[in-house]
């Protein structure tokens, strides 16, 4: 088993940008590493064998939907969601704390009691608490837990966001104490303010005086522009401490992702790879491609020539095309798994740039290209 000293090994910088490596006990995560979003338990529209044959080291569950569906019977009775799924490497949940936000409109917060939910789904109240948020996560058995945390929308206003940050401190202590430094498991904070700087430090001067295995920034990618994000980026990174992971949450686009890693941050998460490929629209390395677009009716080539991944090589944008147009499921399916491809070859020429000391070439080559 590894100890907590263990559990991250800053490697090399270039500037802010860090290559760096995670130790849990289902696997060892490269970072700056993406991980898929596998919401309900499934990374939309993929196999699970075919998203470990894109080096996916580490997905993301969520434990406000697992608790609804399937229920904590379910997988407390099949031994958590590693085996439940058949994904055997490490998961990360989020705590519930970006439903307080999506969901506003079914819930009401209370500091002590929780996040008080009208379930979407069948109008029951649920009361999502510090402690009960935590007791889902082990029970999922995730590797990497959340602190529960109020993440407002976005907002100028400095009263609502501050009155946030006092909520979230007091349940990120309770979630700790919940916590109670489970083996080998690892809880991280979450740093929120919105895009007040002077309120981002707070909020991470209170988690840094907790303390946590390792730090992610909330409330970000919640509409602001990229500019403003990058703004947030630059002040608070300088102040995480180097010794721990940094997660930047929900995000993004692979200018989001470049843009991150100049500044420091390690981990990602985002739906819109899956999210985009149900919708047609591909990344690759020449950019974003809107299948759609009736210009690809006739194009007899693939989206990615160099990849033996599935055979996605031998189905032609012609073919991709077609099936968008007439709504085939397999059209999700092909997309989907290259745009998660992609993510994962993006991620590993990243942390070879930073190890070859180039990546600032690289950011500039790309940084405008996903915009």
């Amino acid at each position: 088993m590894n100890s907590k000293k263990d559990f991250f090994e800053l490697i090399k910088t270039e500037n802010q940008a860090r290559l760096g490596k995670i130790t849990t006990s289902r696997g060892i995560i490269d970072t700056p590493t993406f991980m898929p979003v596998g919401t309900q338990g499934t990374v939309k529209s993929i196999f699970v064998d075919d998203i470990l044959k894109t080096n996916t080291q580490i997905i993301l569950g969520n434990t406000y939907h697992l608790f609804l569906r399937p229920g904590l019977d379910i997988l407390k009775n099949i031994g958590g969601l590693h085996q439940f799924m058949n994904w055997h490497k490490p998961i990360l949940t989020d705590s519930g704390g970006f439903q307080i936000m999506s969901l506003s409109k079914f819930r009401k917060i209370d500091k002590k009691e929780g996040a008080i939910f009208t379930s979407h789904l069948d109008g029951k109240k649920i009361v999502l608490s510090p402690e009960k948020s935590i007791q889902i996560q082990k029970t999922i058995n995730s590797d990497i837990l959340m602190v529960l945390d109020e993440c407002p929308t976005l907002t100028n206003d400095k009263k609502i966001i501050a009155n946030a940050i006092d909520v979230s401190t007091e349940w990120a202590e309770r979630s700790k104490k919940e916590f109670n430094s489970a083996d080998k498991k690892f809880l991280f904070g979450i740093v929120q303010g919105g895009l007040f700087s002077d309120l981002r430090v707070e909020s991470l001067e209170k988690l840094l005086e907790i303390g946590f295995d390792g730090y992610a920034i909330g409330g970000l990618a919640v509409g602001e522009k990229q500019d403003e994000m990058f703004n947030v980026l630059d002040v608070i990174t300088k102040k995480l401490p180097n010794d721990k992971p940094r997660y930047l949450m929900g995000v993004g686009t692979p200018a989001d992702i470049l843009g991150a890693v100049k500044f420091g941050i390690d981990m990602f998460d985002c739906v819109m790879p899956t999210r985009s490929g149900r919708t047609g629209l591909a990344f690759t390395w020449e950019g974003k491609i809107n299948l759609r677009n009736s210009k690809y009716k006739k194009d007899k080539s693939p989206l990615d020539e160099n990849t033996n991944l599935r055979d996605l090589k031998k189905y032609s944008k012609s073919y991709l095309n077609h099936l968008i147009t007439t709504n085939e499921i397999l059209a999700s399916m092909l997309i989907s798994l290259h745009n998660i491809n992609f993510y994962q070859e993006f991620m590993k020429k990243i942390r070879d740039e930073i190890k070859e000391g180039t990546f600032s070439a690289f950011y500039k080559k790309y940084i405008g290209m996903y915009k």
